[in-house]
Formats: C-alpha cells, sequence, structure tokens
C-alpha cells in the first residue's frame, strides 16, 4: 500500500510531514511532494492548493507519477446541514460538484459524458477513517486540543457525521446559498472546495480514496471568522491525529 495524502492548506499538512520518517521530497508540477512512512505505511504527503483544478491536478500527479495506491483528503469544510456544529467531523458517502451545470445539455450536477453526478469513496477506507475519527474524539481530543481552545471555537461533544459532500469553486459564506444547496442536494452535510475534484480523478482511474472534512464554519456570513485560527489550531490536529490512528490501523490490518 502506497498512501496519497492530500490536504488543501499548509497548516492541515504541516505536523503530518514533520511525522515522515525516512523523508525525501520531490517538485513535481509547482507541487512539494514529501514521501517517507508514516507510522508504518508508506506514504506521499502533498499541498494540492485550494480548488477543484488543483485538486484533480495533485490526484492525478499522485497515481500517475508516484504510484500511490489510495487516495486520503483531509481538510476543513463548511456545514452543509444546521444539525452540522464546528468542530464535527465529516467522513464522505458521496461527493457532488454542486458548480456543474452543463443544462439543458445534460441534468444540473451531472459531470458530462460520465452519467454521473455522485462519485463514491471506497467503503472499506472510509469505514477506516470513520473509526479513526470516532477514536480521536473519544480519546484524544482533550489532550489534543488546549480547553482554551475548545472553549473558543465551541467544541462540546463533536460528532462524526457520513454523508453527501458538495465541492466547487466558490467559498461559501452566505445562508442563502447554503439553503439552496441543502433543497437541490438531499442530505448534504458539509461544502468545500477539492473533494469531488478528487473524487472523479479517482474513479476515472480505478484507486481507492475517502474524503474527511474538519467543519471550520456554517458556511454563512460568518463563515470567514477566525477561518484560519481554526484551521491551525484545530483542524490541523484533526488531520494529524486521526490520519495517525488511520495509518496503524492499516500497518496492523491491511486492506
Amino acid at each position: 500500500m502506497l498512501l496519497g495524502i492530500i490536504s488543501a492548506l499548509h497548516e492541515e499538512q504541516a505536523g503530518l510531514v514533520e511525522a515522515l520518517q525516512g523523508p525525501s521530497t520531490l517538485i513535481h508540477g509547482k507541487r512539494e511532494y514529501f514521501l517517507g512512512q508514516l507510522w508504518e505505511i508508506d506514504a506521499v504527503c502533498v499541498l494540492s492548493r485550494i480548488g477543484k483544478v488543483a485538486a484533480a491536478m495533485t490526484a492525478t500527479t499522485l497515481v500517475e507519477k508516484f504510484g500511490v495506491t489510495h487516495i486520503l483528503f483531509t481538510g476543513v469544510a463548511g456545514a452543509g446541514d444546521a444539525s452540522i456544529r464546528v468542530g464535527d467531523i465529516v467522513v464522505a458517502e458521496s461527493l457532488v460538484q454542486h458548480d456543474m451545470d452543463a443544462s439543458p445539455l445534460f441534468p444540473r450536477f451531472e459531470v458530462p459524458l460520465t452519467g454521473q453526478t455522485h462519485f463514491q469513496p471506497d467503503a472499506r477506507l472510509s469505514l477506516r477513517v470513520s473509526s479513526a475519527a470516532h477514536a480521536f474524539l473519544d480519546e484524544d481530543l482533550t489532550h489534543a486540543i488546549a480547553q482554551a481552545d475548545r472553549e473558543q471555537f465551541g467544541l462540546t461533544q463533536p460528532r462524526v457525521h457520513r454523508g453527501l459532500i458538495a465541492s466547487g469553486d466558490l467559498f461559501v459564506h452566505e445562508a442563502v446559498k447554503i439553503d439552496a444547496m441543502n433543497a437541490a442536494l438531499p442530505g448534504l452535510v458539509a461544502v468545500e472546495m477539492e473533494g469531488a475534484a478528487v473524487a472523479q480523478v479517482c474513479h476515472e482511474l480505478n484507486v481507492p480514496f475517502a474524503v474527511i472534512r474538519a467543519i471550520s464554519d456554517n458556511a454563512n456570513e460568518h463563515a470567514a471568522h477566525d477561518f484560519m485560527g481554526f484551521v491551525k489550531t484545530v483542524a490541523a490536529q484533526y488531520a494529524f491525529h486521526i490520519t495517525r490512528r488511520l495509518c496503524r490501523d492499516l500497518a496492523a490490518a491491511p486492506l
């Protein structure tokens, strides 16, 4: 197994890169790919940058140039439903590009010439990611995130959700837009800017993948409030500890 780990922001991947054993670096396509072992799993960590094109290029390179066998995307997202709170964790069960609309030539959300609107992650890998997330919240949260930071961001009994993630080249920060997405996409749990692009690449290249997101905001007019503070103090720790648990689990019981 060679696991490709993609992050959209530097802060989300810094701890993982530092944890690599026997690291080496290769620069390709204006990105740094960090190779090594993470908790006994061969891995390649890379910063995709933000947006669907950036994410798709990165995922394709991981497969075609580095030969990764599985891909994990970690990062942050806005809540797709009022029941989902800041600090909750979302693991994708399916992904859709909410800004894909080639109608009337094709149905809304359908990726032209694929016949698909929704792309499904690998069920076994996603289940292992979800289990790692549950274990993190149960056993690691209180010592991974300082109490002052938990209080600042209201992290009281965060939960893990499974469901639909919508991706698009748009930072959603208006309640009217998230309401419209909820109406058009039943079961929506999160909105972000990369996951569905990675999903399409992995679908077309037949590579198992999973997407996990920490909820950083409510995708409304307050979405930008201390966003980077959340990424640095909360999301980065989520990504590090959950990935560590996942790698240890995969090393003990490979897929």
